[in-house]
């Protein structure tokens, strides 16, 4: 289903995670429950994938993640703000100990001068730290067509997993 670099960065990720005793939970957006997917493809991932938000619209990011619809009319939901509420919020709303959100415009369309097609943004939070200290990233991938940026943008998310 996935290629080879996902799944050995998938792998990685529930090897690492499980000998640090840590749990997951994605909070994704633009990748549509890509990288959920590519964990839960990992034999024994249910020891460390808690669970997965997949928040299309806004909606969904404010009734499942609690994300403040100030934040989304104030930065639009492909931002730091918003990626980094929808990672508070995966864990606010689970038991794990990383979350990490992906909010992004894949395209075709959708795109503006100021938010590309192929603009993703990433955010990762760890339960107990300092919700104020925000660890979060925006990478312009360019019009790589639709698959492609939701590829990358998993692979990066995936990457954000690892234990530090």
């Amino acid at each position: 289903m996935f290629d080879e670099e996902t799944m050995n960065l998938a792998e990685r990720v529930i090897h690492a995670n499980r000998a640090s005793g840590l749990t997951v939970v994605t909070a994704e957006s633009c990748t549509g429950g890509l990288v959920a997917g590519a964990l839960t493809e990992v034999p024994g991932a249910s020891e460390v994938f808690e669970r997965g938000f997949v928040t299309y619209s806004n909606e969904a990011k404010l009734e499942s993640l609690g994300v403040n619809l100030e934040i989304l009319e104030t930065f639009g939901a492909v931002s730091i703000a918003v990626a980094w509420a929808m990672a508070q919020g995966a864990l606010k709303h689970s038991n794990a100990d990383v979350a990490v959100a992906i909010t992004g415009i894949a395209g075709p369309d959708g795109g503006s001068e100021l938010k590309p097609v192929g603009m993703v943004v990433f955010a990762r939070a760890r339960r107990g730290e300092d919700p104020d200290h925000v660890v979060a990233d925006t990478k312009c991938f360019g019009d790589l067509g639709r698959s492609e940026i939701r590829r990358q943008a998993m692979l990066v998310a995936l990457e954000l997993l690892l234990p530090a």
